[in-house]
């Protein structure tokens, strides 16, 4: 019995083993390797660089406040500024990941909701039309990048007159972000908010 016990005892341990440089070790390395071969920046997290620096991924919200920048989708755990800082870094800290999990009928959300509603009526005072509700809602994850074109179309006057620039060059620079439903079926058309400003950004040359 005892030998049988050992015998046993070897196989399992070298199953163990086996298992652990095939799945542990080989496997890793060829997903990672073929990955960095067929999609080395979507491996990398879809960083964005500038002057050789990752500033950014175009798969993580930014919490954007300059009146020269678009902003994107409120963090339901960040707070919201009631006094936008003029001079924001382009490219801010990325904001913090968490869901409020209010329901539709919570109070604490209606007032989240007509805080957001206030901030951007207060950066826009002559901008009185409906503001879609993906600026004032938060999404599930909190790092949701993009936003819908109603969006970013209703902050063409905010950003346009920040930027000294016609309302119609801002529209053009938008449709050009625009990015189509998954195999033209999935999805609503959105923009990612992180590559709309670094556009921005480069349109105007700013270092």
């Amino acid at each position: 019995m005892l030998t049988t016990f050992r015998r046993e005892l070897v196989i399992s341990l070298r199953a163990l083993a086996f298992f652990s440089i095939l799945l542990g070790v080989l496997y890793p390395l060829l997903v990672t390797g073929i990955s960095q071969l067929a999609f080395s920046r979507q491996a990398n997290g879809s960083l964005v660089y500038r002057d050789g620096k990752p500033i950014a991924s175009t798969l993580v919200g930014q919490p954007f406040t300059s009146p020269r920048y678009f902003w994107g989708r409120p963090s339901a755990i960040s707070a919201v500024d009631p006094d936008p800082k003029p001079d924001a870094s382009a490219i801010p800290e990325p904001i913090l990941s968490s869901g409020s999990n209010l329901g539709p009928s919570n109070p604490d959300l209606h007032k989240a909701i007509a805080d957001r509603i206030a901030v951007l009526r207060a950066a826009d005072p002559g901008n009185l039309r409906p503001i879609p509700i993906d600026l004032v809602t938060a999404s599930a994850s909190g790092l949701d990048p993009h936003i819908s074109p109603a969006a970013a179309r209703y902050q063409l006057p905010r950003v346009a007159r920040a930027r000294g620039m016609t309302q119609v060059e801002l529209d053009a620079l938008v449709d050009a972000h625009i990015e189509s439903r998954l195999f033209g079926l999935f999805g609503e058309p959105i923009v990612d908010v992180v590559r709309l400003n670094i556009a921005l950004d480069e349109r105007d040359h700013r270092p």
